[in-house]
Parts: structure tokens; C-alpha cells; sequence
């Protein structure tokens, strides 16, 4: 248990006094929570945090020379397109003998989608009303089946939302997968700054902690065992993604050989933007290490060059899909430590002031830090980049209305099962305006993909306009006009 006296000495030591301010109010549990919490944290770095990023942030600067990196696009031709297909066989034979697990973070609340809940309870599809759980589970269920294996499934959560969607698998029996493979732990946090560098108070006996980013997930990696747990599996690779986006293929025999046979430690996909300025991070070559520079510290002139033949120099946009190798999140976390670079976001935090009231400010008030998964890149000694198509897999759900919602996600959703279905052959009634005229939905436990779906539709199945097409796991169409 952690000494009063020696806590006392340390906060005020350390210009956090305030901390204690309400001590003597608090019930002894909640003394003793505080105290412990106060225990907890890294006193030193909190001092150097408060310097380097609250009292005293550095503007972002440009490195030297930066260049585009090499991407595999998504249209291989020549010697490269039997590279891909090498690659296809080789990340096959990689899930078949059991060397992949799938690793979604899902630490959000759905707040900004106006749901009071784990983000990834959030129903997303067309017909059926899915969560965007339930589609990854059964993505991962088809790939194992596929493979005729069990992939576990590493679920990140955060403190505000692990007990809610531990309970939301229990009650739809983790989607068909087997409890034992579905993996579930917290990620880390970091307490919240005022902008004069002292910490806040949530409550009276309680430091106000917010997640340390989707880049503290290697850490948390660590520090909840999984990692362990992933080295008893036999577990080599790690294909990671994120909850807000249900097109992404979470199982990736292409992009899992691809790393596999280039001897990569961390990959990612890339999108070619829309625009220069369009808010995605950009892969670049700095030093010869592949980075990404987020769309707001790009040095616009870069931003928006031109190659001779009028397309954009730096096109690759990140979208936060990677295969990363355990053995490479092994050594950058050895030493229980993950010496990523911190990101300052200003939010707004509820927190207690010297009066002891609650205040709710209307305005961003706090400093909050962050790490950023794609800041590991540079330290991996070889990287691969795969362009993907945006229509095929990038659609995320990150607002209510407006660009990125779930409305535009589900126009994404029917109007990628459509050209699935035309691909293979049927026909998909359409309006004046070309728009698909039926809401369509494709279970991954039917297909996953335009060619499994081709290897296994009714070429009879007609679709009228008006209907509500949902081909589940038997290929079953439903309707309702």
C-alpha cells in the first residue's frame, strides 16, 4: 500500500500538491485509491512531459530531405504481379500453419455517432443492423475456416469501455468464435495537464487519465501479457486495424505475405489521396526510413507537388492498417518502456477545482498526450507500403452526419456488395442517377470478397429494386419491399 507521508513528499516535490488538496475528505477506500493511483505514476516523466509539451511545445519542423516512398499499388503488372501472387500463397500458408492473429482497437465510445456505448457496438450494416464487432468477428471466422484454423483476435479496449463490450460478446457468444481466442485488455493512460503543466482532478480523489493513443497499444501489448500469450500460440504476425472502419479486410493473405517474404517488421496500407490536402497522414522517405507526417505538418509545397505526369508526388495516404511483426513490438517494448514520440491535442476535460466543484468548460482547457502507432515505422529495419482500392476498404464511421458517417458508410457498404455481385455476374437494379436501387448486405461467413463470392453465388438469385438482398451465411436471399 502506498504511504501517505512518502505520496505527500513526492506530489509536492514534483509542484503537484494540488492533488492531495481534498485528501482528508475522502472515505478511506477512496483514500486509498488515490494514493495508489498517485503511486502509480512516473513522476519524472511527468515533469518532462509538462516542459517539453505543455509549457514549452515545439513547433513541428520539417526534416531534410523528404521523398516519396516505394508502394506496391494496387494493380500489380509484370514481374510484380507473380510477386503479389507468391505472396498471396505465402500469407495463406502463414494462417493455415497458424501464424497470424487479428488485433482491433477498440478503446472509443461512440459519442461523436451519438450512441452511448463501446464504438464497436455500434450497428453499421445495411440490412441485418450489425455491429461493427459482429462484422470483424465473422471476417476472421470465414478467414479461419478458410485456413482451417482458430485466429485469436486481440480486442483493445480502454478503462471507459472494457466492462461494456466483454459483456456485449458474452451476450451474442463472441459471434461464433471461441472464447478462448478472443483476447480482451485495456489499453494505457496518461494523466491530463491544465496549460500551466499541473495535472487534473476528475473528482475529489481521482486524477483525471486519458488514453495514451492508438500508438500505446504496443505497450499495452506488452504490459497485459498478450504478447506472451501470442509467443505461446506460435503467433509471428499481427494485423492490426481499427473499430471505426467496416470495410477494412481485417485478414489479408496478400498484405500478410508481402511483409512475410520481404522480411518487413511493420507494414502498412495506403490510400492515393483525394486531394493535397485531404486529412490523411502522408508516407514519405525520411532518412531513409519510411514516416508518416500528418496532413497538417506537411510542408505545403511537398503537399501539393506534382510528377510530370500531373499526379501527386506524395499520394500515399495512411489509414491505420499495418502487419506488424511480434518479435519487432518485442524489442521496441523489452524494457517495458515504448520510446514513441508524444502528439499535444488541446481537449476539453471535465475536472474539480480549488473549490472542490465539478466545472464542465465549453471550450479545450487541457493538454492531452498521445502516441500514434504509425510513429513506429521508422524504427522498423525494413517496411513494405500496399496501396489499396478506397472503394474496396476504406469507409470509416467516425461522425453522425456530414463526410465519414454512418450514413456515407452504409451508401459504401451496398454500393461495394453491388459491384461484388455484378462482378459475378448478376444484375443490380440501379436509378436514373446510377445509384444502387436496393439495399444490399454480404455476410463474410458467405464471402468475403469478390472472388469468394463468385466462387459461390446462385447465378438464378434476381434482385428487384426496392429490395433488401442479405445473403448470410448459407447465401440466403431475404427480401423486403
Amino acid at each position: 500500500m502506498a504511504d501517505l507521508q512518502t505520496i505527500q513528499k513526492i506530489v509536492k516535490q514534483h509542484g503537484q500538491q494540488h492533488l492531495m488538496q481534498f485528501y482528508e475528505e475522502l472515505a478511506e477506500p477512496e483514500q486509498t485509491a488515490l494514493l495508489e493511483q498517485l503511486a502509480a505514476i512516473d513522476w519524472e516523466r511527468i515533469d518532462e512531459y509538462a516542459q517539453k509539451y505543455v509549457l514549452n511545445p515545439a513547433a513541428f519542423e520539417a526534416p531534410g530531405e523528404i521523398t516519396p516512398p516505394e508502394i506496391v499499388p494496387a494493380q500489380p503488372t509484370g514481374d510484380l504481379a507473380t510477386q503479389c501472387a507468391e505472396a498471396r500463397k505465402r500469407g495463406e500458408a502463414l494462417l493455415a500453419n497458424g501464424k497470424v492473429a487479428a488485433f482491433v482497437v477498440a478503446g472509443g465510445q461512440g459519442t461523436r455517432l451519438g450512441f452511448d456505448g463501446p464504438k464497436g457496438c455500434f450497428e453499421v450494416t445495411p440490412v441485418q443492423r450489425k455491429s461493427l464487432f459482429q462484422g470483424f468477428a465473422e471476417q476472421i471466422l470465414a478467414a479461419g475456416r478458410r485456413a482451417k484454423t482458430a485466429i485469436p483476435w486481440y480486442v483493445m479496449t480502454s478503462l471507459a469501455n472494457d466492462v461494456q463490450t466483454r459483456a456485449f460478446f458474452r451476450r451474442n457468444n463472441f459471434f461464433g468464435l471461441s472464447p478462448k481466442d478472443v483476447i480482451f485488455f485495456t489499453q494505457g493512460v496518461m494523466p491530463a495537464f491544465d496549460f500551466e503543466g499541473k495535472l487534473l482532478l476528475a473528482s475529489k480523489g481521482v486524477v483525471a487519465m486519458s488514453p495514451d493513443g492508438h500508438g500505446g497499444s504496443l505497450l499495452a501489448l506488452r504490459k497485459s501479457g498478450a504478447l506472451d500469450d501470442m509467443a505461446k500460440r506460435g503467433i509471428e504476425l499481427i494485423s492490426y486495424f481499427q473499430v471505426d472502419n467496416p470495410l477494412v479486410h481485417c485478414i489479408d493473405p496478400l498484405f500478410l505475405g508481402l511483409h512475410d517474404l520481404r522480411g518487413a517488421e511493420m507494414s502498412a496500407k495506403c490510400l492515393p489521396k483525394r486531394d493535397p490536402m485531404e486529412k490523411l497522414g502522408n508516407f514519405c522517405v525520411v532518412d531513409g526510413k519510411v514516416t508518416v507526417i500528418e496532413y497538417s505538418d506537411m510542408p505545403e509545397e511537398l503537399a501539393q507537388a506534382c510528377t510530370e505526369d500531373g499526379r501527386l508526388k506524395f499520394s500515399a495516404g495512411s489509414i491505420a492498417i499495418h502487419v506488424i511483426g511480434r518479435s519487432f513490438v518485442e524489442r521496441l517494448t523489452a524494457n517495458g518502456q515504448c520510446e514513441l514520440p508524444l502528439h499535444r491535442a488541446e481537449k476539453v476535460v471535465p475536472f474539480v477545482d480549488a473549490s472542490g466543484a465539478v466545472v464542465k468548460p465549453d471550450k479545450p482547457n487541457a493538454v492531452k498526450l498521445e502516441m500514434f502507432v504509425f510513429d513506429a515505422m521508422p524504427l522498423a529495419s525494413e517496411t513494405v507500403i500496399l496501396e489499396t482500392d478506397r472503394r474496396e476498404e476504406f469507409s470509416p464511421v467516425k461522425n453522425a452526419s456530414g463526410a465519414d458517417s454512418a450514413n456515407t458508410c452504409l451508401h459504401e457498404q451496398v454500393r461495394r456488395a453491388a459491384s461484388w455481385l455484378e462482378e459475378a455476374g448478376i444484375a443490380v437494379p440501379r436509378d436514373a442517377d446510377g445509384q444502387v436501387a436496393a439495399a444490399i448486405e454480404i455476410s463474410p461467413l458467405f464471402a468475403d470478397s469478390a472472388e469468394e463470392l463468385a466462387k459461390r453465388i446462385d447465378r438464378n438469385l434476381v434482385i428487384t429494386s426496392g429490395q433488401n438482398v442479405y445473403l448470410g451465411s448459407r447465401g440466403q436471399a431475404g427480401g423486403l419491399r
